[in-house]
């Protein structure tokens, strides 16, 4: 029988880290590194409508996922 098993994700979203100005994003290499260590993988970014990144969009497998 074939088993009926899809991954639950589960999504977190964070403001990229701005500059002293802040009208530009500082490099935010460390805090992408810090959430991959946990588990989580960038899949997309909200955009201001005038311009600039307001949201990074990650997502991971949920915890207990399959388990039940």
């Amino acid at each position: 029988m074939a088993s009926d098993r899809r991954t639950v994700w589960e999504y977190e979203t964070v403001r990229p880290p701005r500059a002293a100005t802040m009208e530009e994003a500082s490099d935010p290499k460390e805090l992408l590194n810090e959430l991959g260590q946990d588990g989580w993988e960038l899949v997309s970014t909200v955009e201001y409508t005038g311009g600039g990144t307001k949201f990074l969009v990650f997502k991971r497998p949920a915890e207990g996922e399959g388990d039940g």
